[in-house]
């Protein structure tokens, strides 16, 4: 796979994760809620993080020797 497009669909995931984060404190602000007891927020946060720990976590063995 050519490297511009690995560039290009991390950039639109990034993109993503920062309209998705934004649209929700928008809706946070106008409501008046908690955003740490929505089941969204937690469900949106452990899929961040699980997805750096994945790529964190195979980066290690997939590096040459």
């Amino acid at each position: 796979m050519p490297v511009w497009i690995v560039v290009c669909l991390s950039g639109i995931y990034i993109g993503v994760l920062f309209a998705i984060a934004w649209i929700g404190d928008r809706r946070n602000d106008a409501a008046g809620s908690a955003p740490e007891r929505s089941p969204i927020v937690f469900a949106l946060a452990l899929t961040v993080y699980c997805t750096s720990w994945t790529f964190f976590g195979a980066v290690g063995p997939a590096a040459p020797e």
